[in-house]
């Protein structure tokens, strides 16, 4: 067996520091979403839905601050979620669901949830299939609980220095990666394939994602909360931003 994989903090650190190459503010927007779940707590362990939740980054950043708290976690990829189950052992219900469909729902252990949280994830949906998710969170949360989504969502009145900040980031990045301060997403997968734990499951994503995940798309933070409002939320906004990133929150 893989050294890397029975000590599972190695490949969460691995991930971590790829996923900062791309979101240098990362830790930002999780502190961001944890204190709007600390705001609508009441007192009771909270409930908690890591949606599309991966390698379980949200979800023991959640269970670091709550400790007490029932955490569900939900994604499709095998090799995250096995770094996630790995990391998480018995502290998180790990589901393995497709949330292209509304069949995820079924795989859920609870029915009403505090707060479901999500983190440069969605953007793989098209534009249909995320607003109907959008309605289908808004079902699973309790009255008066959120929903936050971080992801990239320019904001639609800076349209042209949101292209320069995207340019700079991008310079950046290339930059660390020149250097070897950072893998890139392609180089994390490459020696997640080659590891002999994870590489049969890479394979196994592979032929879930035969071409990769859905193109991109990355609508700016007013179409977001016009789908929010749609949903049915009673309270929707930003939350965060940094960049041509930033966090909605929504409370139901």
């Amino acid at each position: 067996m893989s050294p890397y994989i029975t000590d599972p903090s190695v490949w969460q650190e691995s991930w971590d520091r790829q996923q900062e190459a791309y979101l240098p503010d990362r830790e930002h927007r999780f502190t961001a979403m944890l204190d709007a779940v600390d705001a609508v707590l009441d007192g009771r362990p909270p409930r908690l839905l890591d949606l599309a939740g991966g390698t379980g980054t949200i979800s023991l950043r959640a269970l670091a601050r709550f400790p007490t708290a029932e955490v569900t976690l939900v994604d499709l990829d095998p090799a995250l979620l096995a770094i996630a189950g790995a990391s998480l052992t018995d502290r998180a219900t790990i589901v393995t669901a497709d949330l292209g469909t509304p069949d995820w729902l079924s795989a859920l252990p609870h029915r009403e949830y505090d707060a479901v949280l999500t983190a440069t994830a969605l953007h793989w949906l098209p534009a249909e299939r995320l607003g109907q998710l959008y309605r289908e969170v808004h079902d699973v949360l309790r009255p008066g609980g959120i929903l936050a989504n971080a992801d990239h969502m320019p904001d639609d009145t800076l349209a042209e220095l949101t292209k320069r900040l995207i340019a700079r980031a991008q310079s950046r990045r290339a930059t660390r990666y020149a250097a070897g301060a950072a893998v890139s997403w392609s180089q994390w997968w490459e020696r997640a394939g080659a590891d002999p734990v994870l590489g049969p499951l890479v394979t196994q994503r592979h032929a879930i994602y035969p071409t990769g995940h859905s193109p991109e798309w990355n609508p700016p933070v007013s179409w977001h909360l016009a789908a929010l409002t749609t949903a049915g939320f009673t309270e929707v906004g930003t939350l965060w931003r940094g960049g041509a990133d930033a966090a909605v929150v929504a409370v139901r």
